[in-house]
């Protein structure tokens, strides 16, 4: 069953109450990411995808500078990019470069979030920062609609001639690719850590 319709975002000024959420905290306790490999159609549909990106840039965002952006594969072109990507793997003699396209392949949507930090006041490791909550707010959102989501990023994140594939700017990054679709077989639960040893108190 199709989730309901999102309201439309508020009107700039509106007062945002905060207001406690038990069904957020309820997704939070079983969250979990699906394994990319699994997702199959159907993807989030046009307006749902448009949804899922709103969600996405109501991020943390120290300057109001958005300094990220989308780009969305899907299709023929997401095959195309894929291709490309085998192309340059195979020029450079390493068979390993190429088996790992078989996550970006298998979904099918992708979403790479691209960090582009913008020059000025606020540091440039905040933006890289807000880019990443751009990410968990995606994959998160994608999750809550009820599709199956994974973030990654391996080889073509990093390489110079892979991202300029994709198109990026210089300064630019890959925050991660989040591969949406729908889940051909459930997650299982993960090890999870135990908090208690990653947590202290500060004390004078």
């Amino acid at each position: 069953m199709a989730p309901p319709p999102l309201p439309p975002p508020p009107p700039f000024g509106a007062p945002l109450p905060v207001t406690p959420a038990p069904e957020v905290l309820r997704f939070l306790t079983a969250r979990r990411s699906a394994s990319a490999v699994t997702l199959a159609e159907p993807a989030p549909s046009a307006s749902q995808l448009a949804d899922l990106l709103r969600l996405a840039a109501r991020a943390p965002d120290h300057g109001k500078l958005a300094p990220w952006r989308f780009v969305i594969l899907e299709g023929g072109a997401k095959v195309s990019f894929a291709d490309r990507l085998d192309a340059l793997g195979q020029s450079r003699g390493d068979p390993t470069l190429s088996a790992k396209l078989v996550k970006l392949r298998t979904p099918p949507l992708a979403v790479a979030v691209v960090s582009s930090p913008k020059p000025g006041a606020i540091p440039e490791w905040e933006q890289l920062l807000s880019a990443g909550v751009v990410c968990t707010n995606l994959l998160y959102a994608a999750l809550a609609m009820g599709f199956g989501a994974n973030w990654i990023t391996d080889w073509y994140s990093y390489d110079s001639e892979a991202i300029a594939i994709l198109g990026l700017n210089p300064g630019e990054r890959v925050a991660g690719f989040v591969l949406i679709g729908t889940p051909r077989e459930m997650p299982m639960e993960r090890d999870r850590p135990d908090v208690d040893t990653l947590v202290s108190y500060w004390e004078p």
